[in-house]
């Protein structure tokens, strides 16, 4: 969809803000740019829709020589959202979403509906956001807007220029998924400035990390995290790389423990016993579709009654999250529940539990099958799982 073909910016005064870039950027991909300030990562994005003209190379969007098209037309089918919003104070949200539409042509009537359905979209109803104006909003309902904007064409590619650093972490992480959920469905080509790692980590399927006018490492964030290519990417990703990388390893249900099992129905004194038998100190509780109800001590189970229950004795279960969730998910559980372990289900359906031990283990396995290009699955070592 995008194509860089050993582009390069030199300013008038000598200065060399990007040397020789050659990338592409797939259809329908995230690509996070990253890098300390002015290391040419935001000229790099701006060369896309021509607010600033490159030096050298070419830039091919949708296999068309951007250099031979008319730079307000180009920029009116690439959609741009910048930190600062830009919003137009004496619109109101409404208009200001239709914006791009109205100067392509459209009738007002399809443009204003346009906006209404992109605004509901990014969750602002248009009956009551529609007549707004920007004043009105908080921060993160202009990004919103801004979005919107963007969107509205429906444009194959669009561009993001730090779009979430103007606002507090709580609404900035919360605006980060909006809008994953968002790509999910809209499927655009973008490409999305930051300085932050942590957000090149959790939006992008691919990184560019920057150093001064040139990529060090260009690939999917678990590689730029598990293998840095150059000893200047593992210093700006930084020594707790490991961690970040809990963010970018799924759960994966070859990796989990299978624990004790007790149903519902199951008479608690029986329970008690086989897990006796077995030394085990607890049990996940299921019903009889094989759906996480919770979990039993075996010290909870005894003495019991003739007619006592497993389900009767049972606890809820604090502390689970859908499988493929990333391991920071899980881990997060562990520590906001005091838990040794986590339950995963796979929509109700109880599929394991993840330790600290595997969530290590599965930490390890992701980084050795990324360095040596294979499955997870194909990888075998030595765990502290096994001893």
């Amino acid at each position: 969809m995008i194509r860089f073909e050993e582009v390069g910016k030199v300013y008038p005064d000598g200065t060399t803000a990007v040397d020789g870039l050659s990338f592409d950027v797939a259809e329908g991909e995230l690509v996070t740019l990253v890098g300390p300030s002015g290391c040419g990562k935001t000229t790099t994005m701006t060369m896309v829709n021509r607010l600033i003209e490159p030096t050298s190379g070419r830039i091919l969007v949708e296999g068309e020589d951007i250099s031979r098209v008319d730079p307000v037309r180009l920029r009116r089918r690439i959609g741009y959202v910048i930190q600062q919003v830009g919003l137009f104070p004496h619109r109101t949200v409404l208009d200001n979403t239709a914006t791009v539409p109205t100067l392509l042509g459209w009738k007002k009537r399809r443009a204003r509906a346009r906006a209404a359905e992109l605004l509901d979209l990014v969750g602002l109803d248009p009956k009551t956001f529609g007549d707004r104006y920007p004043e009105q909003l908080s921060g993160g309902q202009r990004q919103r807007v801004g979005v919107a904007r963007a969107l509205a064409a429906d444009p194959p590619v669009l561009l993001m220029d730090e779009p979430f650093g103007a606002v507090d972490p709580v609404v900035r992480e919360r605006l980060q998924n909006e809008f994953l959920n968002l790509q999910a469905t809209v499927r655009k080509t973008v490409l999305l400035v930051t300085h932050d790692i942590e957000e090149a980590v959790r939006m992008g399927d691919r990184i560019a990390v920057y150093g001064h006018g040139h990529i060090e490492q260009f690939d999917t964030p678990s590689a730029v995290l598990g293998t840095p290519a150059t000893d200047y990417v593992a210093r700006f990703v930084g020594a707790d790389r490991g961690l970040k990388r809990l963010s970018v390893t799924e759960i994966e249900e070859d990796g989990l423990e299978q624990p004790p099992i007790a149903r519902m129905d199951e008479p608690a004194g029986a329970a008690a016993a086989r897990l006796r038998a077995a030394g085990a100190r607890w049990a996940v509780v299921l019903n009889a579709g094989g759906e996480l109800h919770g979990w039993v001590s075996a010290e909870s189970l005894a003495p019991a009654g003739d007619r006592d229950t497993v389900g009767d004795r049972a606890r809820r279960m604090e502390a689970w999250v859908p499988l493929g969730a990333p391991l920071k998910q899980a881990f997060s559980e562990m520590l906001q529940h005091d838990a040794g372990w986590v339950a995963v289900v796979d929509g109700a359906r109880f599929v394991g539990v993840l330790t600290p031990a595997k969530l290590h283990e599965a930490l390890r396995r992701s980084v050795d099958a990324e360095a040596r290009g294979v499955a997870r699955d194909q990888v075998d070592f030595d765990s502290v799982a096994d001893a």
